[in-house]
């Protein structure tokens, strides 16, 4: 059995970005028929490797537009790359868009089991541990309040208590830890380190180069869909903090 969990081999992601903006979707079919309709190549990732072994933790830096965001999308399955391949082996817990699946005129609590339903857990096992997420998102107050009157911080934490319910194999998150208090910030990091200490890999995003180096062994720098530099967390953040103060 191979002891690598992430391996990304000269991936590269091109979008095609409309030069016109079609105001009605009926021009848009009209003059996609006509062939009429014009495109700009973007290259959101050019050439990437790396590779993460199991038990691993790897942090992604970068400024906006640099591909990050795109790179977890690859690795998570959600995209394929328009060059390149990307091997991943085990289960994979992604934590980014948070907030995805829930229902805005949805309880709290209706939520819990209506996204538990769709990570293909059962309504008594979400009965269960149903008291153990609302007690780590901190939403004892909100259990009965539609999720459409939550802060972003509020929704956060109840996606997070929920995605990191069980072990996974894989974590890949992406900003995360980046709104909440500090409490509820230091809570998640050592929920992730428990998950790490029972081998999960994990694939850190976040604009804060600390939390990549109290999180990660290793980190990358991404620029423009290109790879700066890779190596331990703290070198690779050190020449990405310096960068940043030109």
């Amino acid at each position: 059995m191979s002891d690598t969990a992430i391996r990304v081999e000269n991936v590269s992601m091109m979008f095609n970005l409309s030069r016109e903006r079609e105001e009605r979707l009926k021009e848009y079919v009209i003059n996609l028929l006509k062939h009429k309709l014009f495109f700009d190549e973007f290259w959101a990732l050019r050439d990437i490797s790396f590779e993460v072994k199991k038990g691993g933790t790897l942090g992604i830096v970068g400024t906006n537009g640099s591909g990050k965001t795109t790179l977890l999308r690859l690795v998570a399955g959600i995209m394929k790359p328009t060059k390149g391949t990307v091997y991943t082996e085990g289960s994979i817990a992604p934590l980014f868009a948070m907030g995805t699946g829930f229902d805005g005129s949805l309880t709290a609590k209706e939520n819990i089991f209506l996204v538990g339903a769709l990570h293909g857990y059962s309504k008594s096992y979400m009965k269960k541990r149903f008291d153990e997420i609302i007690e780590f998102a901190e939403l004892q107050d909100f259990v009965d309040v539609p999720v459409k009157n939550f802060s972003s911080g509020m929704t956060s934490r109840l996606a997070f208590a929920i995605a990191t319910l069980v072990q996974t194999d894989i974590l890949i998150a992406d900003e995360v830890l980046a709104v909440g208090d500090a409490k509820f910030r230091k809570k998640s990091e050592e929920r992730m380190a428990n998950m790490r200490s029972n081998g999960a890999t994990v694939l850190f995003v976040s604009h804060s180069s600390g939390q990549v180096r109290r999180i990660c062994q290793d980190a990358i720098w991404l620029d423009h869909g290109k790879l700066v530099m890779a190596g331990p967390s703290a070198e690779v953040c050190a020449a990405y903090d310096e960068f940043c103060k030109q």
